[in-house]
Parts: C-alpha cells; sequence; structure tokens
C-alpha cells in the first residue's frame, strides 16, 4: 500500500509537470505558476482570467496531474 501511494504521489507530479509544460504557455512563453495558481481577488480579475484562458489552462494542467495520479495507482495495484 506504502508503495502504491509514493507510486500516485510521483505519477501526480510527474502528470503536473508534463500539464505545465503542454498547457502552461501563452504564445511562446509560459505563465508563471503564481498567475496559474493564484485566486481571483474580484470579478474583473476572474473575468480577465477566463478570457485570457488561464482557467482553462489551470483545468488542463490538474486534469493531467489526476490522470498521473490514475496512472500510478494503475501501476502500483498491477505490481503486487
Amino acid at each position: 500500500m506504502k508503495k502504491t501511494l509514493i507510486l500516485i504521489l510521483l505519477f501526480g507530479i510527474l502528470g503536473l509537470v508534463a500539464g505545465y509544460f503542454l498547457f502552461g504557455k501563452i504564445g511562446d512563453e509560459y505563465v508563471s505558476l503564481k498567475t496559474i495558481f493564484s485566486n481571483s481577488s474580484n470579478a474583473i480579475e476572474s473575468l480577465g482570467r477566463k478570457i485570457s484562458g488561464i482557467e482553462k489552462m489551470k483545468q488542463n494542467i490538474l486534469i493531467s496531474g489526476g490522470v498521473g495520479g490514475l496512472l500510478g495507482l494503475i501501476i502500483g495495484f498491477r505490481k503486487k
């Protein structure tokens, strides 16, 4: 069970990193992690994040991390 948890965490982190490199770009530059994962403080900032695509970017990165964690879970159970 401990090995499975380690695999879930490892693949989850790898999924987040891969997701950032796949989806964390606007134009030719990567958006900072602080910008992606910070919360909007007001409605105007929230609207700006939606228009610029940062909310969708954040969602895609988190989905990549979840898929990585799921892959770690599957590998952990198959190794038993």
